[in-house]
């Protein structure tokens, strides 16, 4: 069976950091077809997740994010496209792009 560990250290503060726990389970949900139960603490909260071949848990804290997932065996093959995939998704929902910042495009050079 293989392990996915992913651990980000945050700022945000315990409300915040459930605002985010409950955009990624939406997002797990929809994209994933994954079932999502969220259990509320005083200072610890902890998204249940599964599917076929695939259990977990993201525990949310004011200050961290702890994901743990165990794939079965046909889904293992495709561990490291998985954590890579939950990883940019959990960092995208901590560090949104700043309204009204876009990419710097190259400039077009004249010819002439």
């Amino acid at each position: 069976m293989s392990v996915i560990h992913i651990h980000r250290h945050h700022h945000l503060g315990m409300e915040e950091a459930r605002k985010v726990a409950f955009l990624w389970a939406e997002q797990a949900e929809e994209q994933f077809d994954m079932e999502c139960a969220y259990e509320e603490g005083d200072t610890l909260d902890t998204v249940y997740f599964s599917r076929a071949g695939v259990k977990g848990t993201l525990q949310v804290q004011h200050d961290q994010f702890e994901l743990r997932a165990e794939l079965g065996f046909l889904v293992g093959a495709f561990k490291g496209r998985i954590e890579q995939e939950i990883a940019e998704q959990l960092d995208t929902l901590l560090h949104p792009a700043e309204p009204g910042k876009k990419h710097k495009h190259a400039a077009k050079k004249k010819k002439g």
